[in-house]
């Protein structure tokens, strides 16, 4: 019955679903945190990060990968997308640490955060990032997030925008909407079991879709892709991507963005090519996508940056690190 609606469209869906995770020091446990059992599998947690790895333990009993570089008055929270994992933010992590505290988490089900006995949810990966600045006794900060990860940080900032100072939000998801049936579509298709078996191939090429010109520097992704698919845990990781995209569709944010109050910076690639989808939005465009959200949210501003596809924070590092800066900066939005 899944193979009936293997349509290009739902693979562009599961391209999200092939990135995953690069990097290069060892984890160790954050100051004054639980301390967290290392994980057992030894794929996921010899993954090379630039940066180094610190771990905690939430009260669920859940082990929370993150890095933390830099320091200032300002603190922001890295959330990446579906498939993904904090690497991704390599390039934003190395500028914007020289003037904020920068903080980029691996979701549970991701990298070398707990794969096991997880909750997998916008409203739990909300309350994760929440509990992680509990944990590192955060009170306020601005949340960045790609993708399922913009979609995440809208829900946090609607959980409690009082501790969500400002939210960059690049190429969301939740800003585009889909029918009942398309949702189940959705569900149908992506599987554990579809994520498990994709080819080495079409891996390879589900992360290149995500780029306008896949820049060299990011084949670690492709690689790390491929070293993962060899991981006994990465059955666990299927599942996370899975029900991620379960609770994307079943945990929509679109019609309470009204409700946002907090300052929003909205960046697309003009060239991605996976927001809108193109075979069941076709009449939709980015500019369209990304203004339902300059609409919607009451204190917002838009920017797409040319030459650059769905993974523009990467793509097009400077220009969005600056953009990022410069919206930072501003004292009256």
């Amino acid at each position: 019955m899944r193979t009936k609606y293997k349509t290009p469209a739902l693979l562009l869906l599961l391209s999200l679903a092939g990135l995953n995770a690069q990097c290069q020091s060892p984890a160790t446990i954050a100051t004054g945190a639980t301390i967290a059992n290392p994980a057992t599998d030894p794929t996921f947690e010899n993954l090379n990060y630039k940066y180094p790895t610190q771990k905690l333990r939430l009260a669920n009993g859940t082990t929370i990968a993150y890095t933390d570089q830099g320091k200032g008055s300002e603190t922001l929270i890295f959330i990446h997308g579906l498939g993904s994992y904090l690497p991704a933010w390599n390039k934003n992590i190395e500028d914007l640490s020289t003037n904020y505290r920068t903080i980029a988490i691996d979701l549970p089900g991701y990298g070398k955060s707990s794969k096991e006995n997880i909750e997998v949810g916008m409203a739990a990966y909300a309350q994760t990032v929440l509990q992680l600045m509990d944990k590192l006794k955060i009170k306020q900060a601005t949340l960045v997030g790609h993708s399922m990860g913009g979609q995440i940080a809208i829900t946090a900032a609607l959980q409690a925008p009082e501790r969500v100072k400002k939210l960059v939000l690049a190429a969301p998801a939740g800003l585009e909407t889909f029918t009942e049936q398309q949702k189940q579509l959705f569900k149908m298709t992506v599987t554990p079991e579809s994520v498990q078996n994709t080819s080495p191939e079409k891996a390879a090429a589900n992360i290149k879709i995500n780029f306008y010109q896949m820049p060299a520097d990011a084949q670690f992704m492709v690689d790390d892709r491929m070293k993962m698919a060899t991981s006994p845990d990465f059955a666990n990781y299927s599942k996370a991507v899975a029900a991620s995209v379960a609770a994307m569709v079943d945990e929509p944010v679109h019609e309470k963005l009204t409700q946002l109050q907090t300052p929003t910076l909205i960046i697309f690639g003009e060239q991605d090519a996976l927001i809108p989808n193109k075979y069941l939005n076709p009449t939709l465009t980015t500019q369209a996508v990304a203004t339902i959200g300059k609409e919607r949210i009451k204190n917002s501003q838009v920017l797409l940056l040319p030459q650059a596809g769905h993974f523009v924070q990467y793509e097009q590092a400077a220009a969005f690190n600056k953009a990022v800066r410069e919206f930072i900066n501003e004292k009256n939005n």
